[in-house]
């Protein structure tokens, strides 16, 4: 008998797409797809499959674009530089002129790297959003390994082997990476997206418009061999990060 596999990852189906019989599957990988609960409670009464792969599912992964690998990120108070300032249920970032009183952790940015790091870790494929102010405000991706403390290029994001960044500023955007500059050719925005695909070795950045509409700003290549997270750096006092809520945008 001939076994059969049906691959339809990312192809927006619904429960109600699953209401046929299909007998002669063997294999049938749903994964960012939208099945419901009693598409999944039907698929595992199927007693002919060998294999069902239902992961990253949700109501959420019906929608098209990036949105759809939307991830919830929030900011990681022991990995904050002491002239940083968290608020809004820590996914906003303010370098401010005042020391905090963060206590002491191995994790925390010392007081040269005005840095934050995100608690969770960025696996698969993710997406999100953030709003900046200022300017040199740093939107990162870095390997967690990443130093914390001493002189050099090490520790910042950007500089170095073990992250990346998008620099932005009022008149201009730049991608940063192992102390290496790409200037980018784009009208500034106050919006930026990130999407990293870590089995595909890319992490690009949109801009993000008034109407949510996605630019195209930069695409880092890279074989990542360490767990990824999402991070920020603050050049100069006042500026800000907040982390946007784009489930409903």
């Amino acid at each position: 008998m001939n076994t059969f596999c049906c691959r339809l990852s990312h192809c927006l189906v619904t429960e109600e797409a699953l209401s046929s019989n299909p007998s002669h599957l063997r294999e049938l990988d749903l994964s960012y797809n939208h099945s419901g609960d009693s598409g999944v409670k039907l698929l595992k009464t199927l007693k002919h499959l060998d294999k069902l792969n239902v992961d990253h599912g949700g109501e959420f992964m019906i929608t098209s674009g990036l949105h759809k690998y939307a991830c919830d990120l929030t900011l990681d108070t022991n990995t904050a530089n002491k002239y940083l300032i968290l608020s809004e249920e820590d996914r906003k970032v303010m370098f401010v002129d005042e020391r905090q009183s963060y206590a002491d952790h191995p994790d925390r940015f010392d007081e040269f790297y005005p840095q934050v790091l995100c608690v969770e870790s960025l696996t698969g494929r993710c997406y999100w959003e953030t709003e900046w102010s200022g300017c040199n405000v740093h939107i990162s991706v870095s390997y967690k390994e990443i130093k914390r403390e001493g002189v050099g290029y090490e520790c910042w994001f950007g500089c170095n082997d073990k992250s990346w960044s998008l620099i932005c500023s009022d008149h201009r955007f730049t991608a940063h990476h192992n102390n290496k500059d790409t200037m980018i050719s784009a009208d500034s925005s106050k919006r930026v997206g990130v999407f990293v695909d870590v089995s595909a070795g890319t992490l690009s950045f949109y801009s993000v418009s008034d109407t949510h509409k996605l630019t195209h700003l930069h695409t880092f290549t890279h074989t990542f061999t360490q767990t990824l997270y999402a991070g920020f750096r603050l050049d100069y006092p006042n500026c800000s990060v907040s982390l946007c809520d784009i489930k409903h945008t």
